[in-house]
């Protein structure tokens, strides 16, 4: 835990106050944090971030184009699936279960390739996984990254403000850091160059994958759309690239979301956890497998929808390279769910039910 509490660089305005508070910083100076945290010739230790939000720039002319000379209710309907189901359902496979929780396990590097560039890659696998340790670690509490007591946009802009690694670690300290993310197959920097970078990874090799990656599917893509629907090459890239940038400026809102926007809004038989404020949500659990609750209670699960109606598109995917073997193993905290926490509600509420029955039979 005593790394956990300086893992990442601290914002300009703190984690809590004198007395342990959380600091809820205003609007004004979020947006300030914001702007120096993105400054690239003031440091250039800012470049993850700055590539970050850059990256999501270039992806907005091509929603723009979809809109304006594309657009198609067919499209529309290819859009939303791909970014709303297959980009967020890897994300949940990829960033959530396998680089931060290590829920699973490949059976070599070739199916960890292939999981990880499933779809158009927008999100850095640095930037997501520490941070998201922390978050765990301090769930709804000072130093929570993206904690939604503090507001919406607090949440929203954390992976610039509050989520890069600290860049003042001692070289044991980095190497603990380091240790986090080997399973990801991220090549890590020298304490030398984190020094220099301020970064586990180079630029250099998030440039290229970034390059490869896009390009890779830029070209898949417009084959598809050339090819198998009449001419419409440069309209499906548009549709496709341009719902990229959907997802990847809606997803910053989901962790706001997903703890009640700062208020309790769990329920009984619902949410199972009560160590924070975290809750299952349909809409994000149909089309990406997050039953957030249910995963801030098992989060080395690869199986977070536990309940009958609780699909869980991630778990389908990692069940599916199991049985084909692109998956050695995989932990499924279904059973333990059900024994510690579903079925002793579901004994109390009979037993309630059947005493209130009997009351009313004697009156």
């Amino acid at each position: 835990m005593a790394l956990f509490d300086h893992i990442l660089e601290p914002p300009s305005y703190g984690w809590k106050d004198a007395e342990g508070n959380l600091v809820k910083p205003s609007n004004s100076a979020i947006f300030k944090e914001f702007r120096s945290r993105l400054n690239i010739f003031r440091d250039r230790k800012n470049w993850m971030t700055f590539t970050s939000w850059i990256q999501l720039a270039c992806l907005l002319p091509f929603l723009l184009a979809f809109l304006v000379f594309h657009f198609s209710i067919g499209l529309f309907a290819v859009g939303f699936v791909y970014s709303m189901i297959l980009m967020g359902t890897h994300g949940t496979i990829w960033y959530h279960r396998y680089c931060t929780h290590g829920a699973y396990t490949f059976k070599n590097n070739f199916w960890r390739f292939v999981t990880q560039h499933l779809v158009i890659k927008t999100v850095f696998e640095e930037i997501y996984t520490v941070s998201h340790h922390v978050h765990h670690a301090k769930s709804d509490e000072p130093g929570d990254p993206y904690n939604a007591n503090a507001g919406f946009l607090y949440c929203f802009l954390a992976d610039a403000n509050h989520q890069p690694i600290n860049r003042n670690l001692s070289a044991e300290e980095y190497q603990r850091v380091v240790h986090l993310m080997k399973h990801t197959g991220v090549t890590a920097n020298s304490y030398e160059a984190y020094k220099k970078w301020g970064s586990i990874d180079s630029p250099g090799r998030v440039l290229l994958s970034w390059f490869l990656n896009w390009t890779f599917w830029g070209v898949i893509f417009y084959a598809i759309g050339q090819y198998a629907l009449d001419g419409k090459g440069i309209a499906l890239l548009c549709t496709m690239f341009g719902s990229a940038f959907v997802w990847t400026l809606g997803v910053r809102t989901f962790n706001f979301e997903g703890h009640g926007k700062g208020k309790d809004k769990r329920v009984d038989g619902v949410d199972y956890n009560r160590k924070d404020m975290s809750i299952n949500q349909i809409w994000p659990g149909y089309v990406a497998g997050e039953w957030h609750n249910n995963h801030h209670l098992y989060p080395a699960s690869a199986r977070s929808g536990f309940l009958p109606y609780q699909l869980d598109l991630a778990y389908c995917y990692i069940k599916m390279l199991h049985i084909i073997g692109g998956v050695d193993s995989y932990r499924d905290s279904k059973k333990q769910f059900l024994e510690q926490y579903r079925n002793p509600y579901t004994a109390q509420k009979k037993a309630i039910n059947a005493d209130v029955k009997e009351l009313v039979e004697q009156d």
